[in-house]
């Protein structure tokens, strides 16, 4: 069975079950940022399956995009070097919320993998946990396996954390015969592969109270997984999932590029199996709105490309090439997913410019690394040449540990994760608690929002938090002075969101004034954060809750204007462009899109124009409650990856100049944005572009800025402002004129220069050598270098001098004479006496930071000596 049938027989099996099929979730969990990657089929389903959020549906199914490339979950390190595991995979899943239970679950899982997956019954496996006596009796009773093969195993229980839903589950395990090696599930022999376990049903059905204790949910649930590459594997009957159909273009194209092209080596090729993996996942998460970078989820990316280039390097593939396989992923798994069609083009220019910038990285780093194991005293690599290499080179510990493993050796994981985790206390002393409140947060029922029409409101507290440095605990007070966080059951207040920051304002009651800094949301709540300006607050007051107006209004106009600036950009760059990013402050707005190329200053400016004109029709801002599947035929933009309902909000500006779903706070009309003043525009990642500008208040103060500028520039080129670009024009033609002047004046010091220090040339069997001290800034060092090794002909010139009072080299070497002397050599070893460090061509090398200065005679005095012992 093609694995894409695999996938549609699937969500088809669970649909005529009236189940509603949910589309895959980003790979960037939506509002919650203790996850680095959405790592299962329930993480979008999460809230439902607590209880913490009412859907219309009772029964789901999807097939969930799924990385497993960092934190508790990491599977990056097996990539590769088995048959299973993989940075992205499909979990294919069926969830109930207080629906259906074991009995309905454990039937239609039967029925599929016998019925529809044709699996023989004979060779099904099962696990269960000890306890869990009505799965086992449905296993048995119901659908008639022997008791012999169905395992109790301790490990068959699901907990999300130390407290909270957990519960029992089944494992559906395949017996795939003797050819391979392992025995049956809880045997010594259990890791091999001839048993494997392909779907998992969990049965969250218990409460864990933080003394251990189990009690039964109100509502029990459903969450399965089953791996579509592995399904795929067992129905396709091959014994790898880089076997299965859905590889098979990407990785015969990567060993083109490797020169292999035999079946049988190509897909068993660990380093094959590596790239074909990880172009998945990087794509992915690229099409998702991951850039390469150095943290959290954008150092994993950078992580999982840069090992896959390493085995690219050790193919002897020298050119770039993990770019172009985005191509045949795009023909295997684009019909699925028509987001990797869509962001083909942004994929692999940032793959590309990854591949150019790891370039040095690797030669760098591969050098520094086959070094210090030159040096091994024994078969580990210290912690501390592993940190170098992370720090200094951006060289991934990852990839370190595998060529540690190619080699036989180990690596000092212990002395590297000190040395990480001291860097970590160096560099961010800032809690990230705030996020785990947002999860943690458990509080009976919904706050109802009240912002779109009201900034003020009656309310009653219904929850508190006082907030110390690094650490948030539930009171029923909060006082004078004290920092803290209030839950009221109704609010004004947005909370951030969809880029948009949260409300700012007051909570007040008689003799009591609590200041709001920020809102955010989690756990169906809004999460007012700020002090107790005077007073006290407790649990249950009745108290008024206030936006500040004036910066609601000015988020407002800044948030109304990035949706007319997504058109705008869409209007005159191309259909392509799509959101990848936006902050909506007070202050100003920031859009970052999708664009290869840096906008030309007309193409800026026809931009705003564009933008401006539609402020000035002043037409109706109109907002709409539609289903999603209504609003996105009407032609609604929505942002991939964020984490849209069933009833959306949809925003329409300037009839249907801009229509998208947003959940945000605008303008009544487009003219009450006032103005848009483009800011600045760059780029931040390949193919990401970003665009910064005021709207309102703040660009009439750039405005004044830029007028109070111009008048400072007029006075002081004494002329008007009409008169301004004729004078700089003068000015600058005048200062041109005045360096070439200096230049010229230069080139001749430095060959009268090079004439009076050629007379301190010593021969050394032959060879010209001039080693000196000269008082010249750089740019004169070099004029003067030039012109000495152009009147000396075939010679060693090493010139040393202060450039900001430590020491500086340069050294040249004829060409002629590289085969016995080395530019590089010398310069390193005049420089080790000076402190300075440095490199370079054979005939041509630099040094400099030298902390030695008192040294530099004695070192320049060297040379000759050193040149002598060369020969």
């Amino acid at each position: 069975m093609r694995t894409a049938d695999l996938r549609s027989a699937f969500l088809d099996f669970f649909g005529e079950r009236n189940h509603r099929v949910v589309a895959s979730s980003s790979l960037v969990p939506a509002n919650d940022p203790t996850m680095l990657f959405t790592n299962a089929g329930m993480v979008q389903f999460k809230d439902a399956l607590l209880g913490r959020e009412a859907r219309d549906y009772s029964r789901a199914a999807s097939c969930q995009r799924c990385v497993r490339a960092g934190g508790k979950h990491n599977d990056l390190e097996n990539v590769g070097y088995t048959a299973r595991h993989h940075t992205l995979f499909e979990m294919l899943g069926n969830f109930s919320f207080g629906d259906y239970f074991k009995e309905e679950t454990i039937s239609w899982a039967w029925q599929f993998v016998t019925e529809v997956l044709m699996l023989p019954r004979d060779q099904l496996w099962i696990t269960v946990h000890p306890t869990d006596e009505e799965a086992r009796a449905i296993w048995i009773g119901k659908i008639g396996l022997d008791e012999s093969r169905v395992i109790d195993l301790e490990d068959n229980f699901w907990t999300m954390g130390e407290t909270g839903p957990c519960g029992p589950d089944s494992e559906i395990f395949y017996d795939q015969g003797p050819e391979f090696v392992g025995g049956p599930p809880g045997s010594a022999d259990e890791d091999g592969d001839r048993f494997l376990e392909f779907w998992n049903l969990v049965f969250p059905q218990f409460d864990r109270a933080a003394d251990g204790s189990l009690s039964p949910l109100a509502t029990p649930g459903v969450d399965t997984g089953l791996g579509l590459e592995r399904a795929a594997a067992l129905t396709q009957g091959v014994g790898s999932n880089y076997e299965i159909d859905l590889f098979h273009d990407v990785i015969q194209r990567a060993g083109e590029f490797a020169g292999l092209t035999d079946k049988e080596t190509v897909f068993r090729d660990p380093s094959l199996r590596v790239i074909s993996d990880h172009i998945r996942s990087a794509a992915f998460l690229i099409a998702d709105g991951v850039i390469p970078g150095n943290e959290d989820r954008n150092y994993v990316l950078r992580r999982i490309i840069r090992r896959a280039l390493r085995h690219g390097n050790k193919l002897q593939i020298r050119e770039p090439f993990f770019h172009l396989l985005v191509e045949p992923l795009v023909n295997s798994m684009g019909e699925a997913y028509p987001v990797l069609s869509e962001e083909k083009a942004h994929i692999e220019a940032s793959l590309l410019a990854e591949e150019e910038r790891f370039a040095t990285t690797l030669g760098q780093g591969m050098a520094i690394l086959e070094s210090a194991i030159d040096e091994l005293k024994e078969p580990k690599i210290p912690g501390d040449v592993v940190f170098k290499l992370y720090d200094t080179f951006g060289f991934p510990a990852d990839l370190t540990a595998d060529v540690a493993r190619e080699r036989g050796l180990d690596i000092d994981d212990a002395g590297f994760e000190k040395l990480m985790t001291a860097q970590r206390q160096r560099g961010r002393a800032a809690s990230r608690f705030d996020s785990t409140l947002e999860q943690r947060i458990e509080i009976e029922g919904n706050v109802e929002f009240l912002g779109y029409d009201d900034l003020t409101a009656d309310s009653e507290i219904v929850g508190l938090y006082r907030r110390s440095d690094d650490d948030a605990e539930e009171v029923e007070v909060l006082n004078t002075g004290e920092n803290g966080v209030v839950i009221l059951n109704r609010t004004p207040f947005y909370a951030e969101s969809g880029g948009q920051v949260g409300d700012a304002g007051t909570i007040q009651a008689r003799d009591v004034t609590f200041v709001v800094t920020d809102t955010t949301q989690g756990g169906g709540q809004h999460l007012h954060y700020g002090s107790v300006d005077k007073g006290q607050l407790s649990v249950g007051d009745v108290v008024n809750a206030e936006v500040l107006v004036n910066r609601r209004d000015d988020i407002a106009r800044n948030h109304s204007a990035t949706h007319l600036l997504h058109a705008a950009l869409r209007e005159v760059l191309g259909e392509h462009v799509q959101q990848k990013g936006s902050l909506v402050d007070g202050e100003r707005l920031r859009f970052d899109f999708s664009h290869l190329d840096p906008l030309e200053d007309e193409e800026v400016a026809t931009i705003e124009s564009i933008v401006n004109e539609r402020i000035r029709e002043n037409s109706e801002v109109k907002t709409e409650q539609l289903t999603y599947d209504d609003a996105i035929a009407r032609g609604a933009l929505a942002l991939f990856g964020e984490k849209y309902g069933d009833d959306v909000r949809v925003l329409s500006m300037a009839g249907d100049f801009s229509v998208e779903l947003c959940g945000g706070t605008h303008t009544a009309r487009t003219g009450d944005i006032g103005l848009l003043r483009v800011v600045s525009e760059s780029g931040i990642a390949a193919g990401i572009r970003r665009i910064e500008a005021v709207t309102g208040r703040g660009a009439l103060a750039r405005l004044d800025i830029i007028e109070r500028q111009l008048d400072a520039v007029a006075e002081v080129v004494r002329g008007s402002r009409e008169e301004l670009a004729d004078k700089v024009k003068l000015l600058a033609e005048s200062n041109r004129r005045l360096e070439k002047e200096v230049r010229s004046l230069r080139s001749r010091s430095a060959r009268s220069e090079s004439a009076d220090l050629a007379a301190g040339v010593i021969e050394v069997e032959g060879i010209k050598v001039l080693s000196t001290r000269v008082e010249d800034d750089s740019e004169a060092v070099m004029a003067l270098f030039d012109g000495l090794r152009e009147r000396l002909g075939n010679c060693v010139v090493v010139l040393g001098y202060l450039d900001k009072g430590k020491v500086a080299l340069v050294c040249g070497v004829s060409k002629e004479l590289t085969s016995r002397l080395k530019a590089g050599d010398l310069v390193r070893h005049i420089g080790s006496q000076v402190g300075a460090r440095g490199g370079g061509r054979d005939d041509m090398a630099k040094a400099g930071g030298g902390d030695k200065p008192e040294a530099l005679d004695g070192a320049l005095g060297s040379a000759a000596a050193w040149v002598a012992e060369q020969l």
